[in-house]
C-alpha cells in the first residue's frame, strides 16, 4: 500500500515520530479482568471498560492505540470454546476503538492487534502455514469491518508465524505493523535475533509498514534490541514497545517497578536509539503515558546512545549478550559488530 493511502506513513511524516499506547492487560486486570478470562469477551459483555481503556490512551497523548483483540484467532479463543466468535470479537473490538478515534478531537490511529495463535509450526509441531494464515485472515477481516486503521500483529517469536500474518494481512488489503518479542538472551523464544528479523521481513512480498520489537524482559533489554535492528539498516519506521520496568509479585499479584519517569526516559532513549513509533507494554498505565508524551514533547533529540548510558538510565540488562555476537558482547556500536552485520547480509 503506498504511503498516500497508507494511514500510519501518512501520520508518521506529519508528526515526525508517534506515540502508540501502553497496556492492554494490566489495565484490564485492573478493572477487574479476572486471570484466565478471555479478554476479548470484554468487548462485548463490557464495552464500556474497552471504552475507558482506549480514551485513557487517547487522553494521555497516545497517535494510536491498539484494540482489545490481542488473543482474538481461532486457536486462542478455542481455548473457551468461543473459536465461532471471532469475526464478531474482532469486529466489535474495532468498532469501539473506531468510535473513540473519531471523537478525539485530532487524528488518532486505530490498530487492530493480532497476537500469536500459541502454537508451534510444522515440522516441529503442529501447525501449519495454510491454517494459520486462515486464522489470521479471519481476524483481520474483522478488524477491518469494524474499521480498524491499520493491522498490529504483536509478540511473535517464530519467522513462520509472522510470515503467515504478513500473508493474511495482505489477503486483507490492509497496511501493518508486525513486532517480535525478544525475551530470551537477545532473542525470540524461537532463537530468532534482531537482524536476522529485519533481515527477513525486508523479504517478505508484503513487508510490514513499521517493524520493531514489543515486550521481551526490561526497557533495557528491549533498546539493545531496538539498537540492533537500526544497525541493521531497515527501510521501514522502528517500533519500540517496552514494558514499565521488571514485573515483581508484590501481595500476591506482579506488578511492574517502572515509574513513570523512567517511562519518559525510556521513551526519548527509544527515539535516539531509532524508533519512531513509541509505546509502552505490560504494566504501562496512563500516568506512564502522559510521562512518556511530555518527555517526547520536550526534550530535545540526542544522539544515539550507548548500552552504557541506557542502563544507567533504566537498569541492567538480564543477560549479557543481544544474542547477535559470538563473542558475547552485545554493543552493535562496535565495529566487529558491523562486520558481523556485512555478512549476515551475503
Amino acid at each position: 500500500m503506498p504511503p498516500s493511502t497508507n494511514p500510519l506513513s501518512a501520520l508518521l511524516e506529519e508528526r515526525g515520530f508517534l506515540m502508540a499506547d501502553g497496556a492492554t492487560g494490566t489495565n484490564l486486570f485492573n478493572m477487574g479482568l479476572s486471570s484466565g478470562d478471555a479478554p476479548e469477551f470484554w468487548n462485548v459483555d463490557h464495552p464500556d471498560r474497552i471504552t475507558k481503556l482506549y480514551t485513557d490512551a487517547v487522553e494521555a497523548g497516545s497517535d494510536l492505540f491498539l484494540t482489545n483483540t490481542f488473543g482474538g484467532n481461532a486457536s486462542r479463543l478455542k481455548l473457551h470454546q468461543a473459536q465461532g466468535r471471532v469475526r464478531d470479537l474482532n469486529r466489535i473490538g474495532a468498532e469501539i476503538g473506531r468510535a473513540v478515534a473519531d471523537k478525539a478531537g485530532r487524528k488518532v490511529l486505530v490498530a487492530g492487534s493480532m497476537g500469536p495463535t500459541g502454537d508451534i509450526f510444522e515440522p516441529i509441531g503442529t501447525m501449519s502455514h495454510a491454517v494459520a494464515v486462515e486464522m489470521f485472515h479471519e481476524q483481520a477481516e474483522g478488524l477491518k469491518e469494524g474499521g480498524a486503521d491499520i493491522l498490529w500483529v504483536e509478540t511473535i517469536s517464530a519467522l513462520e508465524e509472522y510470515r503467515a500474518a504478513a500473508e493474511a494481512c495482505a489477503r486483507a488489503g490492509m497496511p501493518w505493523v508486525g513486532t517480535m518479542s525478544f525475551d530470551t538472551a537477545g532473542r525470540t523464544m524461537m532463537g530468532v535475533t534482531s537482524a536476522d528479523f529485519v533481515k527477513q521481513a525486508s523479504k517478505l512480498a508484503t513487508p510490514p509498514n513499521a517493524l520493531g520489537a514489543n515486550c521481551g524482559t526490561g526497557a533495557s533489554d528491549l533498546l539493545r534490541t531496538i539498537l540492533g535492528m537500526a544497525s541493521a539498516g531497515p527501510e521501514m519506521p522502528i517500533v519500540a514497545k517496552g514494558n514499565a520496568g521488571i514485573p515483581k509479585f508484590v501481595d500476591g499479584a506482579i506488578r511492574y517497578d517502572g515509574t513513570p519517569a523512567l517511562m519518559g526516559d525510556y521513551a526519548v532513549l527509544a527515539r535516539d536509539c531509532g524508533a519512531t513509533i513509541i509505546g509502552g507494554c505490560c504494566g504501562t498505565m496512563p500516568e506512564h503515558l502522559r510521562a512518556m508524551r511530555e518527555a517526547l514533547d520536550t526534550r530535545p533529540r540526542g544522539e544515539r546512545p550507548t548500552l552504557e548510558q541506557i542502563t544507567t538510565a533504566l537498569g541492567p540488562f538480564s543477560s549479557d549478550s543481544d544474542g547477535t555476537e559470538p563473542s558475547g558482547c552485545g554493543d552493535p556500536t562496535h565495529d566487529h559488530g558491523r562486520a558481523r552485520r556485512g555478512r549476515r547480509r551475503t
